[in-house]
């Protein structure tokens, strides 16, 4: 009897370390012949709410304690009497059967965020007119217009600010630019307020020249109210050889012109100055050398464009060989045109090899050149023939001033006008009455004595030199 009761009391031990009993729970059993009894229903009790708690233990834990359990019931038979019952705790702990694979849980995988950034988006900038779309859309009077640079004066207002005067003659000329002279330069704040009050009232932007020659032609240096670098005199460069000095009096004036406002210079002079009685050129030419002067043109031209400065040639075909001044009178020059080639040209053609954006013509006679006994601003064979054909210049061309009286005491305002633009030129210089030389080639295009072609290849030529120079 003692070993039966020593069995069941080790069967009863190993059930209750198979239901989970944790290390910090003691289960006591007590097995004493006298007072320990265990009835079959208590140990079926016990073991029937140990499996309810352990229900999601695995399949080879229910059977092993299934197997316990038939033990216990069929050794626990043999007792009679129970005094004590003990009751099993659940177990809490989970284990894990060595011989049978766990099914892993399945994973729920969240949706990847989906962030929304809401973004401005500008308008997209409208595109740029080609010049031929600008060309296009004006009226015949807005091209007229465009071939007139002009005194501000001449405008009917200021000659100092823009006022209603200035802006009404803007809208009712439609000019291309103004040429701005001593009268008309007071400070830097004034000139700067009064050439982007003028920018403002033209709906194509306008030309804004100067002579800014360096030396005694110049209109910024020699005003007191401006504190910016001087030069002597051209003949002085020309005289040191140095052609980087003529590249440095380009770069200088051109970046003091371009914070004022100003984007053409009617400079470098191109003349050679071979007559020593010569009283108009003298020493604003760089010397009487034509190859020296040749060169000092071209790196001039080079240094006004370093600085983004429309530069300008004079006088084509030369001024350097006279006695008198086309600001007062006719002048002739009586050299052919195989010598002004060897001398005369060889700065023009220097300057336009080297990208020069306007040559000037001068009012001179070349009697021993050409046919139509015509000055050079007006005549066909020096600006299409010569200029144009044998020397290939494609840019810009602008006659001298028609206030000069080479051209006003023989041909007047209106007849110049007409006669310079059916010779070839695009510019029209400073008429001395805008609304009579305006009206003069107005009517001449509506009269075909200009025709539309004509018309629209000067005024081709001037938007495409505003266009290259961010005008418009």
């Amino acid at each position: 009897m003692k070993k039966k009761r020593l069995a069941v009391a080790a069967a009863i031990t190993a059930f209750v370390m198979l239901c989970g009993c944790s290390n910090n729970e003691t289960s006591f059993v007590t097995t004493s012949e006298t007072t320990t009894q265990i009835t079959t229903t208590q140990i079926e009790t016990s073991i029937t709410s140990t499996t309810e708690n352990t229900a999601a233990e695995t399949t080879a834990q229910t059977t092993t304690q299934t197997t316990t359990q038939t033990t216990v019931q069929t050794t626990t038979q043999h007792t009679t009497t129970a005094t004590t019952t003990t009751t099993v705790a659940p177990s809490t702990q989970t284990t894990t059967a060595p011989t049978a694979a766990t099914a892993p849980k399945p994973q729920t995988t969240a949706p990847p965020k989906t962030t929304t950034t809401t973004t401005t988006t500008a308008p997209a900038p409208k595109p740029q007119k080609t010049v031929e779309e600008i060309l296009q859309g004006m009226t015949l009077e807005e091209k007229v217009g465009q071939l007139f640079v002009v005194r501000p004066e001449k405008l009917g207002g200021s000659a100092t600010q823009c006022d209603s005067g200035d802006k009404n003659g803007i809208s009712k000329y439609h000019v291309g630019g103004v040429c701005m002279f001593g009268q008309n330069i007071q400070s830097p704040s004034q000139i700067k307020s009064f050439i982007n009050g003028l920018q403002s009232a033209s709906e194509i932007p306008l030309f804004i020249a100067v002579d800014e020659e360096g030396g005694r032609v110049a209109r910024i240096a020699n005003c007191a109210g401006f504190a910016v670098q001087k030069f002597a005199s051209m003949l002085s460069v020309g005289n040191t050889g140095d052609t980087s000095q003529a590249y440095t009096v380009g770069e200088t004036i051109g970046a003091y012109l371009k914070t004022y406002g100003f984007n053409v210079d009617l400079a470098p002079v191109a003349d050679v100055n071979t007559n020593p009685q010569n009283v108009v050129i003298g020493d604003r030419a760089f010397g009487s050398d034509p190859e020296k002067v040749a060169q000092m043109v071209e790196s001039a031209v080079k240094g006004f464009h370093s600085k983004g400065m429309i530069c300008c040639l004079k006088h084509f075909p030369g001024h350097g060989d006279t006695t008198e001044d086309t600001h007062k009178q006719s002048v002739t020059v009586y050299k052919t045109w195989e010598q002004l080639k060897g001398c005369e040209m060889l700065p023009f053609e220097s300057g336009i090899n080297a990208g020069a954006d306007m040559v000037m013509t001068a009012h001179i006679n070349l009697p021993n050149v050409t046919s139509d006994g015509l000055p050079a601003s007006l005549s066909y064979e020096i600006i299409t023939g010569k200029l144009r054909g044998e020397m290939g210049f494609s840019g810009v061309v602008i006659t001298d001033s028609l206030e000069m009286e080479a051209l006003r005491q023989q041909y007047g305002d209106a007849k110049s006008a007409v006669m310079a633009i059916k010779a070839g030129v695009d510019i029209v210089l400073m008429p001395n009455d805008l609304g009579t030389a305006y009206n003069a080639v107005l009517n001449a295009v509506k009269s075909g004595e200009i025709t539309q072609e004509r018309l629209d290849e000067s005024v081709r030529r001037i938007l495409n030199l505003k266009r290259k120079y961010g005008i418009i």
